[in-house]
């Protein structure tokens, strides 16, 4: 399923953050492909929607979690965004995240902080 009618990768990487910020997981899931594969920095921390469901459920439903967008650089189908996030898994935290976007959904993510 894809993430409303997006037009530009930055509009997608915008609607997820919404998403997180409204603690709406569905919303959020939407936005990544069913394969979407999540790094921190070159390792694999997870793949698919089932993985996002495992790992934003507890924080959505505690509604612990929060980013404040800092600043956002898009070429092609990447989005870089530097995110200064509280409530996480891993505390609070400013980290820079990667998305590419393909075919309509975010398919790739790196943490980077």
């Amino acid at each position: 399923m894809l993430c409303g009618m997006i037009t530009t990768p930055s509009d997608l990487a915008q609607r997820q953050l919404d998403a997180y910020n409204a603690h709406d997981l569905d919303a959020f899931i939407a936005c990544y492909a069913e394969d979407v594969v999540v790094l921190n920095g070159d390792q694999v921390q997870g793949k698919g929607h089932d993985y996002l469901r495992e790992r934003y459920s507890p924080q959505f439903a505690a509604k612990s979690c929060h980013a404040d967008l800092l600043g956002r650089m898009a070429e092609g189908e990447w989005v870089v965004d530097h995110e200064h996030a509280v409530g996480t898994a891993r505390g609070d935290l400013d980290v820079l995240v990667s998305y590419r976007v393909r075919e309509g959904a975010i398919d790739r993510v790196i943490f980077m902080s």
